[in-house]
């Protein structure tokens, strides 16, 4: 008990329970899918679990809590940062893992995806997780078709059967995702793509910082705000001002390893109906 006690991590659980500071107030409270839960459903039809497809996620903004692939936020999840990645040959960023829903696959829902979570502190101080990433077209058309035709005495279709020498050939990258905190509200994030495949190959990677829509539900909440700023670091990162009523003002800086130049891109807006 005394070892134990003479750990950072001791510290900060203790700290956190003596509310010295509040090391548990950011953390991976974003979820891994939003999309087709209950929780976003106001369906007149009695089908809460179709109202909100997979293919929407995309398109609509989430009411009650976001998604995202290696998310981190605080608690109230005001303010949230996931990280988006692009193989060059998809339709669409990898933004949140795909999965079929409960009609669409024969033992109900499944997600389709592979990601490990490795390590993590009960005060969220250090996180490491990894997603494993196709190289070739996710089969995104292919794995609902398969799963929805299937009866349920047959095993359900995966990713593994849908691209069977791809990963048997290693033809994917490795996404690591780290977190680390500086303090209780300063934290790190390092992603390293591995390309574990036999040729070289390209992946784009792209975090991503962005607000929980609290503002557009009748309740007149100021809208909070996130616009370009001057790098104060001292390191060419990229800066990003981040303005919020609850969370106040703070920074958002992302940085190439490799010393290159980093484009920042700003969306502002709710729904993408298109």
């Amino acid at each position: 008990m005394k070892a134990l006690r003479q750990t950072a991590e001791y510290k900060r659980l203790l700290d956190s329970r003596t509310r010295q500071a509040d090391w548990k107030n950011w953390g991976p409270y974003v979820s891994d899918r939003a999309w087709g839960t209950v929780r976003e459903d106001y369906s007149h039809d009695a089908r809460p679990w179709d109202y909100f497809p997979f293919d929407n996620a995309h398109k609509r903004a989430f009411r009650w809590n976001e998604d995202g692939i290696g998310g981190f936020c605080n608690r109230m999840q005001n303010l949230c940062t996931t990280v988006a990645i692009w193989n060059g040959r998809d339709d669409r960023l990898k933004e949140r893992f795909f999965g079929v829903s409960g009609e669409e696959g024969n033992h109900g829902e499944d997600v389709k995806e592979y990601y490990f979570y490795q390590d993590g502190l009960p005060s969220h101080a250090y996180m490491r997780m990894l997603y494993r990433y196709p190289q070739s077209e996710f089969p995104y058309a292919d794995l609902v078709n398969v799963s929805t035709r299937r009866r349920r005495s047959e095993p359900e279709y995966e990713l593994v059967d849908a691209l069977p020498q791809d990963l048997a050939d290693r033809r994917y990258f490795d996404v690591v995702i780290e977190y680390a905190k500086v303090s209780d509200d300063d934290f790190v994030c390092r992603i390293t793509a591995l390309n574990r495949g036999p040729d070289p190959d390209t992946i784009h990677i792209l975090p991503h910082v962005l607000f929980r829509n609290t503002w557009s539900w009748g309740y007149g909440r100021p809208v909070p705000a996130l616009t370009q700023d001057e790098d104060c670091s001292g390191d060419g990162s990229a800066a990003v001002r981040v303005t919020h009523q609850h969370l106040g003002t703070g920074w958002w800086y992302v940085r190439e390893a490799s010393g290159a130049p980093v484009d920042l891109y700003f969306t502002d807006n709710e729904s993408n109906p298109s």
